[in-house]
């Protein structure tokens, strides 16, 4: 659900089709930059009540999906 969830959003942000967005594509693969990742970050945040701290781990849909499943499972 987190995953599915989080491409969601990329498509949304892209304009592209969910199935163009694989959980191995990295941010930069998409055409993130840093402040696209900042806009992530927060939406993701408020999405799913975690305090996400971006670095360079994450950088993939499937890191960031695993991280905030990491900190859901915490609360």
């Amino acid at each position: 659900m987190v995953q599915e969830k989080i491409i969601e959003m990329l498509a949304e942000k892209l304009e592209c089709e969910t199935s163009e967005i694989a959980p191995d594509t990295t941010f930069a693969e998409l055409g993130i930059d840093s402040l696209d990742v900042a806009e992530l970050v927060m939406n993701l945040e408020d999405e799913f009540g975690v305090s996400l701290e971006m670095d360079a781990s994450l950088n993939t849909v499937a890191a960031v999906t695993a991280k905030i499943e990491e900190l859901k499972a915490e609360v």
